[in-house]
């Protein structure tokens, strides 16, 4: 598999990583997602997509926190991936974070998987 990766660290707050396989990427962000930090993630997920990436898996595993803005993120990214022909995957979600999908109702738009080789397996 084709793998690089790429580390973009933000504010001390939120660190986000890219691995590439092929034509799937995995976004990993770690610590909280917020307005302060959407940006950070909303910058490689764009690129993602322009680059034609097809699959998009957001490592959730390390998300401590996720506010509205986060998930505006996460769904804006959907729609552009899949007007692309793409598709958002997401993975590992922690309960707190699980919460605000669920609240929400966006985890009933997204593919949410256990686990990231779960994800990488679609």
């Amino acid at each position: 598999m084709d793998r690089e990766m790429v580390d973009t660290t933000g504010r001390d707050r939120l660190h986000v990583s890219v691995q590439r396989y092929g034509t799937k990427a995995v976004v990993a962000p770690a610590g909280e997602l917020d307005h302060h930090t959407a940006d950070l993630l909303r910058e490689p997920l764009d690129t993602l997509i322009e680059d034609g990436f097809g699959t998009l898996v957001v490592d959730c595993t390390q998300l401590e926190f996720c506010d509205s803005t986060g998930l505006n993120v996460l769904l804006g990214t959907r729609l552009k991936a899949e007007a692309a022909g793409g598709a958002v995957h997401l993975a590992g979600m922690k309960p707190a974070v699980a919460k605000v999908f669920a609240i929400t109702g966006a985890e009933a738009v997204f593919t949410v998987h256990d686990t990231l080789d779960d994800a990488l397996k679609e």
